[in-house]
């Protein structure tokens, strides 16, 4: 029987009761994406582990958050977002506290990656559960609600993360910055259980578990050399493994049309591809995702190995960026995209690029006045802001209804996917390229894929949401 859409027949006080425990397992695992920036270099001080080993720590939580996400919520149709998102949350939270108990590097890896798969369940849940509680009309605010704790909740894993590691609570040190998720899961596991609607699955339901592997692959033979730069991941067999990346991926591609065209299960359809604003959309989120999760990663560690400033300083450096996201995006974004359209990404973008180089260049020059770097950071923060709040909007203006929940859930993937390619295109710039001297390569890197990303976005059509 197919799960019901209507609103939960619950009391004012239990929607809102089960709306935060919402909020608290996405605060979970957008936190975790940045909070670990901090502590790299506290755990690799412990472990001793070589930058790829630092990628990894990241990569290692979004990589499998971004390959399970689209089949994550295909497996909530089949047996119910309530039983889920509990597996999903009590998933993360076990992986938490294995990630803050690891005795290893390659332990801490595992638990990384045992971590993103759970996040990956729980986080679709989240907006299907929202469905099950309000109706049309109430999820607008909701969602909006969403929207805004989301983007803070990014920018404040370092700040978090930092004061975490300076408080070193019971000498446990870096190691906070993921235990702190038991409890908090724990209060979620059990708020979920008590409060959230019960659903029954529906069983017909079909899984495209063929496309979800053979997209899988293909991605990782993309990233993976990337993600071992360091260590030799761009000669040899990693160089051929990169190179297989691209047949591999229009071999998965053409697969899901032939299973579309067979009316096979498939991860979305191949229809929405046709449609050039959102084909050059996710294109510039992979783009834009990629340079600003990869800026975010290195600056956060250079601050640390190349400016020598503490956890807690690295933390306090970032707030200028988080006061400047927030502006970005509830104040100078929600003004000017409706009128702006397609420039408040271009503008946007070069805000960020312009502002990300100048930042990196100052922790690579090295004795300059603190004054110059702040300024810098609530611009950059600023272009991030008014560029990531209109650019789902403008991705999905040409849209299909039918289609719109396979176009979330491609946008979602391509956010996580530019995530996973910046970490590895910067750290293998800065990490294999300068060998982790000098920021240059890696600020080159940005920049490149924000100018590309201005570009793009001055070609989309002139009136976008009047077309």
């Amino acid at each position: 029987m197919p799960a019901s859409s209507d609103p939960a027949p619950l009391t004012e006080r239990q929607k809102s009761l089960a709306f935060f425990t919402l909020i608290i397992a996405l605060v979970l695992e957008i936190v975790d994406v940045t909070i670990v920036n901090t502590a790299l270099p506290s755990i690799q001080a412990e472990f001793g582990g070589s930058g790829a080993f630092a990628q990894w720590v990241v990569a290692g939580y979004v990589l499998p958050y971004a390959l399970l996400l689209m089949l994550s919520g295909r497996l909530g149709d089949l047996f119910g977002s309530r039983t889920l998102f509990l597996i999903g949350v009590g998933g993360f939270t076990a992986a938490s506290i294995g990630c803050g108990l690891a005795p290893s590097g390659t332990m801490l890896i595992v638990a990384r990656v045992l971590q993103g798969a759970a996040g990956a369940l729980m986080a679709p849940q989240v907006l299907a559960v929202i469905q099950q509680l309000y109706t049309p009309v109430e999820r607008i605010g909701r969602l909006a609600w969403f929207g805004v704790i989301g983007g803070l909740s990014s920018i404040a894993g370092p700040i978090l993360g930092g004061f975490l590691i300076a408080a070193n609570i019971g000498g446990l040190g870096w190691r906070t910055v993921f235990l702190i998720n038991g409890p908090i899961g724990l209060v979620a596991l059990l708020a979920g259980w008590w409060l959230l609607p019960r659903s029954r699955g529906n069983a017909a339901t079909r899984i495209d578990l063929l496309g979800t592997l053979s997209f899988g692959i293909a991605i990782l033979a993309l990233l993976f050399p990337l993600l071992q730069a360091e260590k030799g991941g761009l000669e040899g067999p990693m160089l051929v493994l990169l190179i297989a990346g691209v047949p591999l991926l229009l071999v998965a591609w053409w697969m899901l049309r032939r299973r579309a065209a067979g009316g096979g299960p498939v991860l979305f359809p191949p229809r929405l591809l046709a449609n050039p604003v959102f084909r050059a959309g996710i294109v510039l989120l992979l783009l834009f995702s990629a340079a600003n999760t990869g800026f975010l990663f290195l600056f956060a560690y250079a601050l640390q190995r190349l400016a020598h400033f503490s956890p807690f300083e690295t933390g306090l450096i970032h707030m200028p960026f988080s006061v400047g996201v927030m502006l970005g995006m509830g104040v100078i974004g929600r003004s000017l995209a409706r009128r702006a359209e397609k420039w408040i990404l271009v503008i946007g973008y070069s805000l960020l690029g312009v502002c990300a180089a100048a930042s990196l260049v100052w922790i690579d020059v090295g004795g300059l006045p603190l004054g110059l770097l702040l300024p810098a950071l609530l611009v950059a923060g600023a272009g991030m802001g008014m560029s990531s709040g209109p650019a789902t909007p403008l991705i999905l203006a040409h849209v299909d209804r039918a289609d719109a929940g396979s176009a979330s859930g491609i946008v979602k993937t391509v956010q996580q996917m530019g995530g996973v390619t910046g970490i590895a295109l910067v750290g293998a710039a800065f990490f294999g390229l300068s060998g982790a001297r000098s920021l240059l390569p890696s600020t080159a890197v940005i920049v490149a894929l924000l100018g590309v990303g201005a570009v793009m976005a001055a070609r989309l059509p002139a009136r976008i949401y009047a077309d």
